[in-house]
C-alpha cells in the first residue's frame, strides 16, 4: 500500500490500557444500572421540563456484522442530515466489532476504513448527488491509492487535507488552503480517518470554518479517533491547538454513530445510533446478544463508563 505515513509506525491508542489499569482503583460513586430488555431494544427515558417520562423509540440493536453496522450508520446520518446538523461524527472499530483501537496494524485499519467509507457512501449518497459529495483523505497520495482501489469507477469527488513535503519526517507538510479545495457545487463533505498526523484534525476544523459553518454544506468525520483528543492523549502543553478543539470545535459536533469497546473483567460497549440515547451494553452470558446496562442522552466519558457504569453492573 503506497500511502505516506500509513506504512510507517503509528502511535498506538493506549487509552484502553490506561482505563483497564484505572478499573483496579476503588471508586466511591457508582450509578445504579438501568436494565432494559435483553436484546437492548429500549424505551428511552428523556427528561422533559425536569421530569422523566417514558418515550417509545425505534428498536435498535447492536449490529451483528459490518453490513448491519453500515445500514445503521447510514440511517443515523440520513436523519442527522435531514435535521440540518452541519458537523457529524461516525466512529467504530475496523479490526472487528469487538476490537479496540490498536488491535489492528495502523495501515490495515486505515485501508479498512477506506473500503468501509466507499460502502457507506454507496448507501448514503444517491448517484445524482455523487458529484456534489467530496471525500477528503488525510494525504494527497492516498487519493491516488483510493482511485485505484476502493473508489475505482466512483463518481464521488476525492480530495486531500495535507500534502507531504521533503521535510515530512520532521513534522512539516505543505500548507493547503481548504477554501481552494472546495467547489461551489459541493454539498456534503466526508473526511476519512484524520488522526495519523496531529495537524490533520486542525485542517478539518479549518475546512469546517471556511467551507461549512456559514453555508448549507454539511460535514461528516469518519473514524477520526476523536477520543484521543477528548481523553487528553495529546498533552495540552505540547499540543495547545489540538487540545483546544475539545472546547471550541467538538461542542459543535453531533456523534451520530459510535461504538467503543472496553475489555477486561468489567468489559462492555459504549454505543450510540442517532437519534437514540447513549447506551452502555454488555454481551449476555452464553449468547451473542447484548443487554443494556445504562443509557443517557449525553455522551459519557470513557473514564466514566470504565470506572462508574460498567463496575456498577
Amino acid at each position: 500500500m503506497a500511502l505516506s505515513g500509513v506504512a510507517a509506525a503509528t502511535f498506538p491508542f493506549r487509552i484502553q490500557q490506561e482505563l483497564d489499569n484505572l478499573q483496579r482503583i476503588p471508586t466511591l460513586s457508582l450509578r445504579t444500572p438501568k436494565w432494559v430488555s435483553r436484546h437492548c431494544r429500549w424505551r428511552a427515558t428523556i427528561p422533559q421540563d425536569g421530569n422523566s417520562s417514558s418515550v417509545e423509540t425505534a428498536e435498535i440493536r447492536f449490529p451483528a456484522d459490518y453490513g448491519e453496522l453500515l445500514d445503521q450508520a447510514k440511517s443515523a446520518a440520513e436523519q442527522a442530515l435531514s435535521a440540518g446538523i452541519k458537523l457529524m461524527e461516525i466512529e467504530f472499530p475496523t479490526a472487528g466489532l469487538e476490537s479496540v483501537p490498536g488491535d489492528g496494524e495502523g495501515g490495515i485499519e486505515m485501508t479498512d476504513s477506506m473500503l468501509l467509507i466507499r460502502q457507506f457512501c454507496d448507501r448514503l449518497v444517491s448517484p445524482q448527488k455523487a458529484s456534489r459529495t467530496r471525500i477528503f483523505f488525510p494525504e494527497a497520495n492516498e487519493v491516488t491509492f483510493a482511485r485505484e482501489t476502493a473508489f475505482g469507477g466512483s463518481s464521488l469527488r476525492l480530495d486531500y487535507l495535507t500534502k507531504p513535503s521533503f521535510f515530512e519526517d520532521f513534522g512539516f507538510t505543505e500548507k493547503i488552503r481548504m477554501s481552494d479545495r472546495v467547489k461551489p457545487e459541493d454539498e456534503l463533505f466526508l473526511v476519512g480517518y484524520p488522526y495519523f498526523n496531529v495537524n490533520e484534525m486542525l485542517v478539518v476544523e479549518e475546512l469546517y470554518k471556511e467551507a461549512v459553518a456559514d453555508t448549507n454544506r454539511q460535514l461528516i468525520i469518519f473514524n477520526g479517533e476523536l477520543d484521543r483528543i477528548r481523553s487528553g492523549y495529546y498533552p495540552p502543553f505540547f499540543y495547545p491547538k489540538l487540545a483546544s478543539l475539545s472546547k471550541t470545535f467538538f461542542p459543535l459536533m453531533e456523534t451520530v454513530y459510535y461504538i467503543h469497546n472496553f475489555k477486561g473483567r468489567n468489559g462492555g460497549v459504549l454505543f450510540r445510533c442517532y437519534p437514540g440515547p447513549w447506551k452502555v451494553l454488555r454481551k449476555a452470558r452464553n449468547s451473542s446478544s447484548y443487554v443494556c446496562l445504562h443509557q443517557q442522552q449525553t455522551m459519557p466519558s470513557l473514564k466514566e463508563v470504565a470506572l462508574d457504569i460498567l463496575p456498577a453492573a
